[in-house]
């Protein structure tokens, strides 16, 4: 094993990266089989390593098992609050208004998933019923809510990014798969309570961290990617 601080040189390592990379998937079924807390504290210590502007490290983590995740799960249900109905009073994810090539990615993923769940196009609460599948974290053992300090700026949304993505591959060299899931954002009114978060942070998303379901068909579903040379421009 390659002690920490030793640069992967070898072929082999590097496949190893590569596969976890590769292999990271929004997983929408999991398990109920729990992840130890020693698992858990291990992924994020290795994601901390993320770089962040002058080492700022602009992140907090609530991590989440049994009764509180559940407490979270039933505020936001309870709350009568339909998705749509949801107010980014905090931040905007996405565009006030969707525009190629964007808008057919989008639709491409939402019915892509719909489909293998036998989803028809006009079956809207049945979408609905998914989408809520977000709020218990897709029977995850752990959900994470993730929050940051809302006077810091841009670039350290962009470091967000970065430790984010480290938790999900740490997750992946440890067999487990994560879901990413900013439709938590929208709820911090609910959640807040909850979980004691002050008022200067800033929901930025939740993340769902177990045991994939591949028995559920929602397991079967896979994004793609557009072409390296669609969004890549090699200058001489």
């Amino acid at each position: 094993m390659l002690s920490r601080g030793t640069v992967a040189s070898s072929q082999g390592a590097g496949e190893i990266v590569d596969e976890a990379i590769v292999s990271r998937r929004s997983v929408r079924a999991f398990l109920p089989t729990p992840v130890d807390e020693e698992t858990i504290r291990d992924i994020l210590q290795v994601a901390a390593r993320a770089p962040s502007g002058t080492n700022m490290q602009p992140w907090k983590v609530y991590v989440t098992t049994g009764e509180t995740k559940q407490r979270i799960s039933d505020a936001i249900l309870n709350s009568g609050i339909r998705a749509e109905k949801a107010t980014w009073d905090e931040y905007k994810y996405y565009p006030d208004q969707f525009f190629e090539p964007y808008l057919q990615r989008r639709r491409e993923n939402g019915f892509g998933l719909y489909s293998v769940l036998g989803i028809g196009r006009r079956e809207v609460e049945r979408m609905r019923a998914q989408h809520d599948r977000n709020f218990v974290f897709f029977d995850a053992p752990v959900g994470m809510i993730f929050t940051i300090d809302r006077r810091l700026n841009k670039g350290s949304w962009v470091d967000y990014g970065m430790f984010l993505q480290n938790i999900m591959i740490a997750a992946r060299a440890r067999g487990l798969h994560t879901c990413p899931q900013a439709a938590f954002a929208p709820y911090h009114q609910q959640i807040r309570p909850v979980l004691g978060i002050p008022d200067e942070e800033i929901v930025v998303c939740g993340m769902a961290l177990g045991h994939e379901d591949t028995s559920k068909p929602e397991s079967t579903f896979r994004t793609s990617r557009a072409p390296l040379d669609e969004w890549a421009v090699f200058v001489d």
